[in-house]
């Protein structure tokens, strides 16, 4: 008995040095990757229309978030506009025979009518407030000091033209970026490899920089925005992204494809692993100027549905390029 339970206290300090280590509850956050994997993969072998759906659905959660996020500095964005013009832009930019014509005139239309919303003071009960309040409950009290908002004056009011361009700049992050995630599905005829190389690859960049960070992180990559970040990690970011490239074009393509184009994986690779950082940089430098720790607490381990597809977001239009300048 003495034996087992000095096994399982080793156990648990070793847990709690690698969750120190990584910034993360591993355990959580491995049990909740496993869930959306199979959540992913069930979409994609049903049908890659319930993938569209469950992007969009994703893209719905994570404006609630930023929703949220921004309320807490006192900024306001139309919620409900940019919900109904995400879902209008995605659907639109999957169905629609022109493709790029229909998700640019989208983007265009939701930027004017974002921006018109955004300048009304129109609020919905007390939903947000209560919201504001339970995330500023939950926030660390060094992070607010270190915001860009906090004044001794307490709370900053902002002009229309703030709420409009803080707005503004939701349409360009979600609906464009998220529509770079459905494009790549409606050519060269392969959309589960695509749909695949869109949101795993970043994924698995992700889950390489945080290990090689961990064991192997010594010189830090930008030590103000993100001090757990490294140029260790980064590597192994580029080296996971660039392996799971390989993977996905042997089991997908005709090896007279790979012949051809092998150097492919290698340039999808660096492209991730830079692009997925410099969104997980994006993402923290936000965070912290906004003064909190995680964008939401939706996802068990991993924080809110932001902070998982920041650097999913960002990789989406290079892989995109990359996918249709090489007919892959």
């Amino acid at each position: 008995m003495e034996k087992q339970e000095q096994r399982e206290k080793e156990a648990e300090e070793a847990i709690n040095a690698i969750n120190k280590k990584t910034g993360r509850n591993m355990p959580q956050a491995i049990a909740t990757a496993v869930v959306l994997i199979a959540i992913i993969l069930a979409c994609l072998l049903i049908s890659v229309d319930l993938f569209v759906y469950l992007v969009v659905l994703f893209m719905v959660l994570a404006l609630w978030e930023l929703r949220v996020d921004f309320a807490t500095a006192g900024l306001r964005i139309p919620v409900v506009a940019l919900w109904a013009c995400s879902a209008v832009t995605l659907l639109a930019t999957y169905y629609s025979k022109h493709h790029i014509v229909a998700m640019t005139v989208c983007v265009l239309a939701s930027l004017l009518l974002v921006a018109i919303a955004a300048s009304a003071k129109v609020t919905f009960g007390s939903r947000l407030s209560l919201a504001v309040a339970d995330k500023l409950s939950h926030t660390d009290a060094g992070a607010r000091l270190e915001s860009s908002f906090n004044h001794e004056q307490g709370e900053v009011r902002h002009s229309r033209l703030s709420h409009v361009a803080v707005s503004m700049f939701t349409v360009l992050y979600i609906p464009l970026l998220a529509s770079c995630l459905i494009m790549p599905l409606t050519f060269n005829g392969h959309p589960v490899a695509h749909a695949i190389m869109l949101v795993f690859m970043p994924a698995l960049s992700d889950t390489g920089g945080l290990f090689a960070g961990a064991w192997l992180g010594k010189h830090k990559l930008s030590p103000r925005i993100s001090p757990k970040k490294s140029w260790e990690g980064l590597a192994g970011s580029i080296l996971f992204a660039m392996a799971g490239s390989f993977v996905v074009m042997f089991c997908t393509y005709e090896p007279s494809v790979w012949t051809v184009r092998w150097w492919v994986p290698i340039v999808a690779g660096f492209m991730i692993g830079i692009a997925g950082t410099f969104g997980d940089l994006c993402a923290s430098m936000l965070k912290r100027d906004i003064g909190i720790k995680d964008m939401g607490h939706l996802l068990k381990g991993h924080g809110g549905v932001m902070d998982r597809v920041d650097s999913i977001l960002l990789c989406a239009p290079f892989v995109c390029v990359l996918l249709w300048a090489t007919g892959m």
